[in-house]
């Protein structure tokens, strides 16, 4: 499967690129980006610590022909590949789009619940910043916006590859699950009160994943209510989200960079974050400063509150943009916890660690 989708995304790029160079309403653009990293914690095995490395090489697609559009990007990590995303979409009208292959999911804050280079606890629940095999179609009318997305799986169909961007059902030994069909439902409307302009919205998904020894099917579902306003410099974004997995027990598995992870089966996820832009310097094309904050919320045998808060400023500059971030976590699987909503023996120790990410995007 993983050769498949590769080649489905290196067959996107070439489409574009044999697009006629005389034709009117072409749109190609290449690109791509090379990010390095310098990393300094408090915690776990010091062979590696405080030292610098070129973090992530991708190349990416964008372009259209008369109502066809298309975007396709591949990434490559120091100990692994992945495809990000990989789609084909239709305009039917300035207003309304259906897209469909390794697409976004539409759920809760867009396009991210989070300002840093970390994202929020969200991410690593697989609720923010997905993509996964399926099609969504886009609607606005007015202030209103709508996102009708239907999925197959992940964006390989199978929970056994850990080796992926996006946090998706893992099959373990222990767990042995992977996703299958979804349906997801997404809803916004944009608000101005006073000095203050935004969106408010509501989310909600349901489907099914497989238990991969028996084929049994199991059901999950999810909700979210968010809302992000701005005034001037200044933005918040607050969010609410509860995710189930119908599982005997109280964890589900997920996997991402290479390793799988344990997660609470059924939790609610609550992010509060603000962020201010600086004005333009003489030097940087812009400066913006946040503080992210994020929980889970778990309770049953074995399972406890995760939370995490993020500091930094985020940088730009032509084709560099860089972040400097101050990550603090509890019971966080990023953070050398043993993963998210569960309880870790020995206590609620607080881990963290400063990271400096600064990429060169063309």
């Amino acid at each position: 499967m993983r050769n498949t989708t590769s080649a489905w995304v290196l067959l996107v790029c070439v489409a574009g690129a044999q697009l006629p160079a005389q034709a009117q309403d072409e749109v190609l653009d290449l690109g791509g980006a090379a990010r390095f990293n310098y990393a300094w914690r408090d915690y776990g095995p010091s062979e590696g610590n405080g030292e610098a490395d070129l973090e992530l090489l991708r190349l990416e697609a964008d372009g259209g022909y008369g109502p066809l559009f298309y975007s396709a990007q591949y990434r490559w990590y120091e100990d692994f590949e992945a495809v990000h995303h990989a789609w084909l979409g239709v305009h039917f009208d300035a207003q309304r789009d259906l897209r469909a292959g390794v697409t976004k999911v539409p759920f809760g804050l867009l396009p991210y619940a989070s300002h840093s280079f970390w994202f929020g606890s969200g991410y690593y629940l697989g609720l923010e910043d997905d993509y996964d095999l399926g099609a969504v179609y886009q609607q606005k009318s007015g202030d209103d916006s709508w996102h009708l997305g239907l999925f197959f799986g992940d964006e390989y169909g199978t929970g056994a590859d850990y080796d992926r961007y996006s946090f998706d059902l893992a099959s373990t030994d222990a767990l042995p699950y992977r996703e299958r069909e979804r349906l997801h439902l997404r809803y916004a409307h944009a608000l101005s009160v006073g000095p203050w302009t935004g969106e408010a919205g509501l989310s909600g998904f349901g489907g099914r994943f497989e238990h991969r020894p028996s084929a049994d099917e199991r059901t999950q579902w999810g909700l979210a209510a968010h809302l992000e306003m701005a005034r001037g410099p200044l933005s918040a974004q607050l969010q609410w989200a509860h995710y189930d997995y119908d599982v005997p027990g109280h964890r589900i598995a997920l996997s991402a960079f290479r390793f799988p992870f344990e997660i609470a089966a059924k939790a609610d996820s609550y992010t509060f974050n603000l962020a201010y832009e600086l004005p333009r310097t003489a030097w940087f094309d812009n400066i913006t400063c946040y503080n992210d904050f994020s929980t889970t919320q778990a309770s049953g045998s074995g399972l406890d509150d995760s939370v995490q808060n993020v500091s930094g400023c985020s940088f730009g500059k032509g084709v560099l943009f860089g972040y400097v971030d101050w990550i603090a976590g509890r019971s966080m699987w990023f953070v050398g916890g043993p993963g998210v909503g569960l309880a870790e023996p020995g206590g609620q120790q607080w881990r963290s660690r400063l990271n400096v990410n600064v990429g060169i995007f063309l």
